[in-house]
Order: C-alpha cells, then sequence, then structure tokens
C-alpha cells in the first residue's frame, strides 16, 4: 500500500508540474499577442485607453515571459 501511496503522489505531482507549465506558456502567448495588438493600435486609440506611443514602445519590447501580474 505505502508504495501505491507514493507513486498516486508522484503521479499528482506530475500533473501539478504540467498544469502549472501549460498555464505559464498560455500566458506568455497572451502577452505576446496583447502586446503585438496594442502595437498596431492607432495613435487615436492608443489616446481612448490613455496610453502614448511611447507607452506602447515601452510595452513592446519587454520579453514574453515578463509578466506584469506574474501570472
Amino acid at each position: 500500500m505505502k508504495g501505491q501511496n507514493e507513486v498516486l503522489a508522484t503521479e499528482k505531482h506530475s500533473i501539478h508540474v504540467v498544469s502549472d507549465l501549460l498555464h505559464k506558456l498560455t500566458r506568455w502567448y497572451e502577452l505576446h499577442r496583447e502586446r503585438e495588438l496594442l502595437a498596431g493600435m492607432s495613435d487615436e486609440a492608443l489616446k481612448d485607453i490613455g496610453l502614448s506611443r511611447a507607452d506602447v514602445e515601452h510595452e513592446v519590447v519587454r520579453p514574453f515571459w515578463d509578466d506584469p501580474m506574474h501570472k
């Protein structure tokens, strides 16, 4: 029984690690995509949401793994 419990605990841990990795990869893709969309917005649209072109340039040069919300 002890061996079976250890195997189950290891499997649960492995599933958790894989799930966390998939979540992180998905988040990084979202950040990359959002930054691309932000870069493609017109100056008028940026003004509407309270951002300048300089704000956007600062954001889009950040690496995809640089998550300001630490998700």
